[in-house]
């Protein structure tokens, strides 16, 4: 995910939820229950001891994971029961056909990112490194088509050794390898050689994070721990705040995903999946602007999250999940927060402790 991203490249898309329609009215004061009351009538008990249950914290400019504000977001994403967080640090490109990619100002920096890490664990949370890649004046970063192939890739493989280098002398528990790089990722050849050489320094669990409508598509899941999707799927073609209605949009997908899975011999973990508190946010979950309408959108967010959560809860194929994401950082952010993914202080936050409650 990116920050003001516009629609991924492949907009078009069966919406699988196309009967669901809105429960709601779009006044902004009218009270409505919290949709996690919709689900289960008890908390579903937590014997998914390695459930990847999890949160991204990313970061936009150099120093903000050194801020002061980085041990308080950190203790509040445990605080919703997380076990997990991810954090982002992302290089640049000017154009999708060039050939290498660099740090910028908005480049997290790796003290920022060590000291991140060690407050992370100090708050009882495992972590994954995500890095990206990102085109300087924005853009899909699934468009990344090198002219020259084989110096992108050479330049991909010190990019991400670095990270790779930087989370095994640091006690990171996962790496992602890559994150919705279309444009590449069937360039099997080139991939497993990048892998080897991550694999040459670190030694935890590899995945990939793929788009939604990637994942497919990927030749390298066998060299790698974990299938990762960054599961933006459409639910429905309108606004809608009921939770059982998205639960059966996602039962196809869900059919899909065991198949894959047994084929590949790999569990799936949700890298991202995340829900703008916006009206209309389950019709197009990857949009940080959906509507701009505060309206119901707190309520169809919850409803989201407690439809995802519930209908993957237990299901033996499925790794878990990383919510994108937690609060921006302060003034950074471009999306006024009652508006944006974060779930903090939503009714979504509620559902997450109800589903993610630590044992007493």
């Amino acid at each position: 995910m990116k920050r003001m991203a516009a629609a991924w490249s492949a907009l078009v898309v069966l919406f699988v939820g196309a009967g669901c329609s809105s429960s709601g009215g779009d006044e902004e004061d009218t009270p409505q229950p919290s949709p996690s009351a919709s689900g289960p009538s008890t908390r579903p008990d937590d014997g998914n001891a390695g459930e990847f249950r999890g949160m991204t914290l990313p970061s936009w400019n150099t120093h903000d994971y050194d801020s002061p504000q980085a041990g308080t977001y950190l203790r509040q994403i445990a605080a919703t029961g997380a076990r997990w967080v991810t954090f982002t640090p992302t290089w640049y490109q000017d154009r999708v056909t060039d050939s290498d990619m660099r740090t910028t100002k908005e480049t997290a920096s790796d003290d920022s990112l060590r000291s991140i890490i060690r407050l992370a664990h100090d708050a009882g949370l495992k972590t994954m490194i995500k890095p990206h890649v990102d085109l300087v004046k924005g853009g899909d970063r699934a468009e990344i088509k090198p002219k020259d192939r084989d110096a992108w890739f050479a330049a991909y493989e010190r990019f991400i050794t670095h990270y790779a280098q930087l989370a095994a002398d640091n006690g990171v528990e996962q790496l992602s390898v890559g994150t919705e790089l279309a444009g590449t990722s069937q360039d099997g050849e080139h991939w497993s050689k990048v892998i080897a050489a991550i694999r040459d320094r670190y030694k935890g669990k590899l995945t990939y994070a793929a788009n939604y409508d990637e994942y497919q598509k990927i030749p390298f899941w066998q060299d790698l721990d974990v299938i990762g999707i960054d599961a933006y799927w459409p639910l429905a073609d309108q606004a809608t705040t009921d939770p059982a209605r998205l639960r059966q949009a996602w039962q196809p997908i869900a059919a899909e995903l065991a198949a894959f899975s047994e084929r590949q011999h790999r569990k799936i973990l949700f890298t991202e999946a995340g829900y703008v508190s916006q009206r209309g946010t389950t019709t197009a979950p990857y949009s940080w602007s959906i509507s701009k309408s505060d309206g119901d959108g707190k309520t169809e967010q919850a409803a989201a999250y407690e439809a995802l959560l519930a209908s993957f809860d237990g299901k033996p194929w499925w790794a878990g999940v990383c919510w994108w994401m937690w609060d921006d950082w302060p003034d950074s952010g471009e999306t006024a927060k009652n508006l944006a993914y974060t779930p903090h202080g939503k009714p979504a936050e509620d559902v997450l402790r109800k589903w993610w409650a630590r044992d007493s």
